[in-house]
């Protein structure tokens, strides 16, 4: 696979992050790798433990992910994943609808060509994984593609609304790339918004892009209906 042409041109040092901010970083990427669920207790003490922190830290990075709708304080409970209802669920896929096929829009016209080629691997990597039936890795790689177009939009701002809904999205449960039929829909889906980014045709790449949302939105609510209540996500 070829290196990220956009995380290349970054500069900067681990160094330079307060303790804070490697404490939300840090709970951000455990709940995008599925680490946690809808409801889940965030609990002070064991997230210091696990990332080696004091709870100082820890309480900042938790308020924080409270202002951005992840995370509720319960009195003395603590903090705690949000709960995932349909109404969520569906305000959730609404705004990613509108501010990813933004991205696409954004990526068929400012996206520099290595950077849509970088884009293409991850796609070619999805679907070697589809073809080797290695489905445990397809939602990491589901990810990738989808937070790498992000970054072709080039706009800072576009990005930083995203984030906080791609973080969402990795405390919907079980992944949708787990039903085979799915994950095949998801590869012609994304060859679709591909090809769009490599012709430069901003309105397919929208298109293409809120196509494939709806259709994501469309599993991810029958596995909503369909799964014992005790499993919601």
């Amino acid at each position: 696979m070829k290196k990220n042409p956009i995380l290349q041109k970054r500069s900067g040092s681990d160094d330079a992050m307060s303790l804070g901010e490697k404490a939300y970083q840090a709970i951000r990427k455990a709940i995008r790798q599925r680490r946690f669920r809808s409801g889940d207790r965030l609990r002070e003490t064991e997230l210091a433990e696990m990332l080696g922190l004091s709870r100082t830290p820890i309480r900042e990075a938790l308020a924080r992910l409270q202002v951005e709708g992840l995370a509720a304080e319960n009195g003395q409970r603590g903090f705690s994943i949000i709960e995932f209802d349909h109404s969520i669920v569906t305000e959730l896929f609404v705004m990613r609808e509108i501010l990813e096929g933004a991205a696409a829009k954004l990526a068929a016209r400012n996206a520099q060509d290595a950077e849509i080629a970088w884009l293409r691997d991850l796609h070619n990597e999805y679907a070697d994984l589809v073809k080797t039936g290695k489905s445990s890795q397809l939602t990491e790689k589901n990810r990738q593609f989808h937070e790498a177009m992000a970054l072709c939009a080039h706009n800072r701002f576009l990005l930083r609304m995203l984030e906080p809904i791609q973080d969402a999205l990795g405390l919907l449960g079980e992944s949708n790339l787990l039903d085979e039929k799915r994950a095949r829909e998801n590869l012609t889906d994304h060859e679709a918004i591909v090809s769009a980014l490599e012709s430069r045709n901003p309105v397919n790449a929208d298109e293409a892009t809120k196509k494939h949302i709806r259709a994501a939105y469309a599993s991810r609510i029958k596995r909503m209906f369909s799964t014992p209540k005790a499993d919601d996500a």
